[in-house]
């Protein structure tokens, strides 16, 4: 007689921070501001992650990293991922933000495989330096403690599979304070290509304590339980899954509740979505630019639809909420979901590629004889 498969947890704890259930939206550059996570908000309970922001752009107040630290009116739990190479500047940016943004969750990024991230030494590069990555971890757990606020941090395997570093890294965030580690089952030169290694999400919850998050690879529902069931992750990370689909929320919390929901809808239905999703872009950013950033989101909300090039196109450009009324109109409100897009990758692939580290980065790693460059303010937003 085989035994049951375990039951999905419902809950993430994060300290005192409770997350049901346990699915966190990935931060991603671009795309989860204000109003995405609103959006997202409202067809599931979670955790719902702000863009990227640098820490010293927050010390500095620069411009256009403050101007991302908006959130809706609604998002009573405010949690954003922060950037840094320099544990000064990384604590002294948790406390601003626990202290003056009442942000109830801190996550810091040492995953982002950019080139202009890892030339620096931060990102998926950062791990490799392990005393750093302790430095950095305790200098922000430490500025967030008094305000009750958990940190947690992203990281990938490695750099590429002749440098992992996500067995200490693990070790590294726990014996630093931190709540969580969220891993990304692929290195940093794989980016987004190939399939995502489970089998390391699940090596690194047997080598430590602290809750485990996986990411990589969760399109549907179905897949989320069956990684947290294989790999015994306390949680997912989701990220390009729910492009043009923020209706995956709602399938999560249904499938971590014991129930077996793949939301089907029609393309009117998903129309629907689409003016919602434009109409709060534009509550948050004015009806110009809302409509600007909603434009990167039509074809991942229209894959696999039969919607010609033109009127792709048209919305490609929209302009007003009025002109997108008109647009979505002509669209077939009855025609069905291709079900051939489920299960499928979607946003960014790519291949795999070299990854570019600061000189002489891998010669060490716990020496300080090959430092990072000096933090910058422009890796706002990734």
């Amino acid at each position: 007689m085989t035994s049951a498969a375990p039951a999905a947890p419902q809950e993430l704890v994060l300290g005192n921070l409770r997350v049901g259930p346990p699915v966190v939206l990935a931060p991603m550059a671009g795309i989860t501001n204000a109003a995405y996570r609103r959006l997202c908000r409202e067809q599931g309970a979670g955790l719902y992650v702000c863009e990227m922001i640098t820490s010293r752009g927050v010390v500095e107040r620069d411009e256009t990293t403050m101007s991302m630290l908006v959130f809706d009116e609604l998002e009573d739990v405010r949690s954003v991922q922060l950037y840094g190479t320099d544990p000064v500047y990384v604590g002294k940016a948790a406390e601003i933000l626990c202290a003056e943004y009442g942000v109830a969750h801190i996550d810091l990024n040492f995953g982002c495989p950019v080139p202009k991230v890892t030339r620096k030494g931060g990102g998926g590069a950062l791990p490799w330096k392990r005393r750093l990555l302790g430095e950095i971890l305790t200098s922000a757990v430490k500025a967030a403690e008094p305000y009750a606020v958990p940190v947690t941090m992203k990281t990938r395997k490695g750099i590429d599979d002749d440098h992992l570093t996500y067995l200490d890294a693990g070790r590294v965030a726990q014996e630093s304070g931190a709540a969580a580690i969220a891993l990304h089952g692929r290195t940093v030169s794989q980016a987004y290509s190939g399939l995502a290694d489970w089998e390391a999400i699940g090596n690194l919850v047997q080598h430590v304590d602290i809750p485990v998050l996986g990411n990589g690879d969760i399109w549907e529902a179905a897949d989320a339980i069956r990684m947290v069931r294989e790999t015994g992750a306390a949680g997912v990370v989701v990220g390009r899954g729910c492009l043009g689909r923020p209706w995956l929320f709602r399938d999560l919390a249904a499938a971590f509740a014991g129930e077996h929901v793949a939301t089907l809808p029609t393309l009117g239905e998903v129309a629907a979505m689409m003016r919602r999703h434009a109409e709060l872009l534009c509550f948050h950013m004015g009806e110009e630019r809302g409509c600007k950033e909603f434009r990167k989101h039509i074809a991942w909300y229209l894959k696999g639809f039969r919607a010609g090039g033109e009127l792709r196109k048209s919305l490609g450009l929209v302009t007003s909420l009025a002109v997108l009324d008109e647009l979505l109109g002509r669209l077939d409100p009855a025609e069905p979901f291709p079900v051939v897009e489920l299960g499928t990758p979607r946003g960014r692939q790519g291949s795999p590629r070299h990854v570019v580290l600061p000189e002489g980065w891998l010669d060490d790693r716990d020496g300080t004889d090959c430092a990072v460059q000096e933090e910058t303010t422009e890796l706002s937003g990734g």
